[in-house]
């Protein structure tokens, strides 16, 4: 009969299992974070400048944007991306020409957007050190905005931004900042709504340590 032309449809796969992201993963969803305005000029060359324009502080960590502004003449030789060309109709070519990015604690404690690679551990391992993680950003026409989520949040003392830049002729530049700045904007912090859980497996994509 033609009712029994077309197989039975399949069952829907199972929902995956709800979860909290662990601190390190980003900031957790339902906080307002506490906010240091900041207007840091990282670094300058006649080609491309780096600055560090807030930082939102919650009790497991911050974030804070990264905004670069370059030469329209140079931006085609230039990726502003932390972690690598990110859809760009042209690539460089040649050296690595990101533009790197580090933190350091008073501690000596650091992670950097370069090196090996990301680590993967699963969900409830605590990583080893602090955890840089790209959050995401966009721009054109010579100006870029990109997010980033530092954890966890700093020990007292100096709190060291550090970049690198070779493409923009930006040797190694590091600034600091007193990290009490960060920890009382954390305390600031206001839980609004408890955590989102998100659906996915047990593993989670580290920022470089």
């Amino acid at each position: 009969m033609i009712d029994d032309f077309f197989d039975p449809l399949p069952e829907p796969p199972p929902e995956p299992p709800q979860r909290v992201e662990p601190p390190w993963s980003g900031p957790p969803s339902g906080t307002l974070p506490g906010v240091v305005p900041l207007e840091l000029v990282l670094a300058r060359t006649d080609v491309a400048v780096v600055c560090i324009t807030r930082v939102g502080a919650y009790p497991t960590g911050f974030e804070f944007d990264i905004l670069t502004f370059s030469d329209s003449d140079a931006e085609e030789d230039l990726d502003p991306y932390m972690f690598g060309p990110r859809g760009r109709a042209r690539r460089p070519t040649g050296p690595d020409t990101r533009l790197r990015l580090g933190v350091q604690f008073s501690d000596g404690a650091k992670a950097i957007n370069v090196g090996a690679g990301p680590a993967i551990a699963p969900h409830g391992e605590e990583p080893q050190g602090p955890v840089l993680r790209w959050q995401g950003g966009g721009g054109g026409g010579g100006r870029w905005r990109q997010s980033h989520w530092m954890w966890p949040l700093p020990p007292g003392g100096p709190l060291a931004f550090v970049c690198e830049w070779p493409a923009a002729s930006i040797p190694v530049t590091r600034h600091e900042i007193d990290a009490q700045l960060v920890i009382d904007a954390a305390e600031r912090a206001q839980q609004i709504f408890p955590d989102r859980p998100r659906r996915g497996g047990g593993y989670t994509r580290l920022g470089h340590t």
